[in-house]
């Protein structure tokens, strides 16, 4: 994709807020939906029994940094443990080094320049880089549709039903405003800055291999496209010096969880103990499928869901989000499918597949169109937050 003059559509015919300025509008989406997700997560609060990280009914500011918000305060207080923990048997225990160290690095940095506990400055954190993530995430849309088509598809994403981690104490927040920032400056061409956000995304979240192949894609969408317009050896040898970062800061973590530790392979073994001691490779989607829709037609259904998905991204999904967007959604997917295992945690992660509210967006004809997808996604929103992060003693599904 190259600098693109932005498409219209029906949905882009969506009217300003009383003139008030882009950033002012999506930060007001932005500001209405964490809004709207506080008011879910007090009312779910007060049905949340005592556990083994808060008392009865807890403060917002207590709910919201449970489940991994807790390990990343371990590792705010405490760092990452030395030696690494093992059981008898020589097998890593569950611990802090299967977390990436951005988020509670600068947590922590926030801290201690403020003074403010981590109750507050951890989820603070995360509300203000998702603010930072939407409007790059619009800026990155706008030059593909118009005002109204990008504001909607930031709308959609904002309600999202696992939206709500954007204000609690987890990554997702940091490794969105990464990624739009990363791909906003690829597809602009701003190689050497695009730096920067590639190098946070690969010590935030283990995603700088999808992320590779859309620097790729992109660098082989300019060569085929060099006769229309000139791609210059600077431009050249800047997408690779930047394909090569990425490839660096994705085993970054992993390479210096080795080094620490004294262990080549602590990373996965970490990362092994945290999925029951195997980390899968396509399988456990298969062995999932079975056990939901049976021993034949789940595999198959299985395929024809990759299969669906890949003409979507190939066909006009796919061009109207263009080369780099649909590059990542096919990458990230493929990444989901064979690294990820598909319990609960699979739809908190499908956040980063972002794009695909700007897809949704340029189906949106009516106000009364987008009213029906806001209900449809608040309602799913109460049902996650109640579902998986409410916390049910002495075990539970993690959101």
């Amino acid at each position: 994709m190259s600098r693109l003059a932005p498409s219209r559509s029906r949905a882009g015919a969506w009217p300003s807020v009383s003139g008030l300025p882009a950033w002012a509008q999506v930060l007001g989406v932005y500001a209405v939906a964490r809004f709207v997700t506080f008011l879910i997560t007090v009312g779910v609060a007060r049905f949340q029994v005592e556990n083994v990280w808060t008392g009865a009914r807890p403060a917002y500011l207590d709910f919201v940094r449970i489940w991994d918000g807790e390990w990343y305060h371990r590792i705010v207080v405490s760092g990452y443990p030395l030696p690494l923990p093992v059981d008898a048997a020589g097998n890593a225990y569950q611990s802090e080094w299967a977390f990436f160290p951005s988020y509670p690095l600068l947590v922590r940095g926030l801290m201690e320049v403020t003074g403010l506990p981590y109750r507050f400055v951890a989820p603070t954190t995360s509300l203000l880089l998702g603010a930072g993530a939407v409007w790059f995430m619009y800026k990155l849309f706008r030059l593909r549709v118009g005002h109204g088509t990008a504001l909607v598809g930031v709308t959609l994403f904002s309600f999202f039903p696992t939206s709500p981690v954007l204000q609690y104490a987890y990554t997702e927040s940091m490794a969105i405003l990464a990624l739009t920032a990363a791909t906003y400056l690829l597809v602009t061409r701003r190689y050497l800055w695009c730096l920067l956000p590639v190098v946070l995304l690969g010590l935030t979240r283990p995603v700088g291999v999808p992320f590779g192949l859309v620097v790729l894609a992109h660098l082989i969408h300019r060569w085929l496209g060099r006769r229309r317009e000139r791609l210059s050896v600077r431009d050249a040898v800047s997408i690779v010096v930047l394909g090569l970062v990425t490839a660096v800061s994705s085993v970054a973590w992993p390479v210096y969880v080795a080094v620490a530790t004294g262990i080549p392979d602590a990373y996965t073994e970490v990362q092994s103990a945290w999925h029951g001691g195997d980390l899968g490779w396509v399988q456990p989607w298969v062995d999932m499928a079975r056990y939901l829709l049976g021993g034949t037609v789940g595999p198959l259904a299985l395929l024809l869901l990759v299969v669906g998905f890949a003409v979507l991204l190939v066909g006009p999904v796919g061009r109207a989000l263009g080369v780099e967007m649909a590059t990542w959604c096919g990458a990230y997917a493929a990444y989901l499918l064979v690294v990820v295992q598909p319990y609960t945690s699979v739809f908190r992660y499908l956040l980063l597949l972002f794009p695909l509210a700007l897809a949704v967006a340029r189906t949106v004809r009516s106000r009364a169109h987008l009213v029906t997808w806001l209900f449809a996604l608040v309602s799913l929103q109460v049902i996650w937050v109640d579902w998986l992060w409410r916390f049910t003693p002495p075990g539970d599904l993690p959101p």
